[in-house]
């Protein structure tokens, strides 16, 4: 179970390389997120709120479900530590917690709650800088999303994995004989240059090409135009959605549709991805175990939670549990994005706060 699944090994579902041409935390509002009471020996500790990128949310949402769940230390199916090497007797929550002070509760509950909210990355990085949110999860560069800034010291970037914006189309399409397009015609499609189906290939369907994409609040809009024309271009699509599940499922729901998409949401029926020919080599996506460094994939971006000023104990130890070989097993493997490798992992650690334990 410890093998390494990170963007230097395997990923259970990621890109093949070829030379050639949730869940179980309802969604929370977010009033005010206070670290007043987020030290370890306060008699009520908030709970940490997060909130933002629709494509982190799968990362934190699973691991807001199982410090929820706060299993004891002998449930090998939801707390496996030993597999990780990992002596204790202390339930899930109260086990990271505990690293940084925090005491466990009598009753069973983690130490302190942990809410998930869905929206955008810009959300994301405003209500963390507005002190909305303890955690701001955004799938774009905080500079990216807020590009007006005069400066970003305050903000705190923390990478808890990679995603891989495989380009997709309505089954229907792929059905017809459709497997992959070039890094032009991708530009020429979200230029508005391409408009039929019969253009890219002349035995596809006699239909026009419906391009659809993510709002641009988005951070994933602003990572796709990004690593395709190095900057923040405008682009002509038909629809935008500002979630990538809806865009999943408008892409399933039309017959003539294509759009980039988080690695997450491909196992939405009559979604099907094809491969991207880019700069002479061919990126194709495979479900199996052998794949490439997501970092060579041109349209891959890292997943961030942001904090403001400081990374608080509280903060701290949720993320750490998220960096830990259970945590990226567990939250980032399964959702389908690649485990970071163990030396960005090691950075990630040295920016959270001291452990007391």
């Amino acid at each position: 179970m410890t093998q390494d699944r990170s963007v230097d090994g395997v990923s259970r579902r990621k890109f093949l390389v070829g030379t050639g041409a949730a869940g179980a935390v309802a969604l929370a509002g977010c009033s005010s997120a206070s670290s007043d009471d987020s030290t370890p020996g306060s008699e009520s500790i908030s709970p940490l709120e997060s909130g933002g990128s629709s494509t982190v949310y799968p990362i934190a949402n699973t691991a807001a479900a199982y410090w929820s769940g706060n299993r004891p230390a002998d449930d090998n199916e939801y707390w496996p530590n030993q597999d990780y090497g990992i002596s204790t007797d202390k339930n899930l929550a109260d086990y990271w917690a505990g690293l940084y002070g925090f005491e466990a509760k009598d009753s069973g509950n983690p130490p302190f709650k942990v809410t998930v909210g869905l929206s955008h990355s810009g959300t994301g990085v405003r209500k963390v800088r507005d002190g909305l949110y303890d955690l701001g999860n955004s799938s774009g560069n905080v500079e990216d999303e807020l590009p007006d800034r005069d400066s970003y010291d305050k903000f705190k970037d923390h990478v808890v994995g990679v995603d891989g914006q495989p380009i997709v189309v309505s089954s229907e399409i792929a059905n017809a004989g459709l497997e992959k397009i070039t890094g032009q015609q991708l530009k020429d499609l979200y230029k508005g240059r391409i408009n039929n189906w019969q253009e890219i290939d002349s035995g596809l369907p006699d239909k026009q090409v419906r391009v659809l994409g993510r709002a641009k609040d988005s951070g994933t809009r602003t990572s796709f135009v990004n690593n395709v024309w190095g900057n923040n271009e405008n682009t002509t699509v038909a629809n935008r959605y500002g979630q990538n599940q809806r865009l999943a499922t408008a892409i399933s729901q039309a017959d003539n549709a294509i759009s980039y998409l988080a690695l997450a949401f491909l196992g939405t029926e009559g979604v099907s991805p094809i491969a991207l020919e880019w700069e002479g080599t061919t990126y194709e996506y495979q479900a199996d175990e052998n794949g490439l460094d997501a970092t060579e994939y041109p349209l891959s971006r890292d997943l961030h939670m942001y904090t403001w000023e400081e990374t608080t104990k509280k903060a701290s130890a949720f993320i750490n549990m998220i960096l830990s070989d259970f945590g990226q097993d567990t939250f980032v493997a399964p959702n389908n994005y690649f485990r970071l490798s163990e030396s960005r992992r090691e950075e990630e650690r040295n920016k959270l706060a001291d452990q007391t334990a």
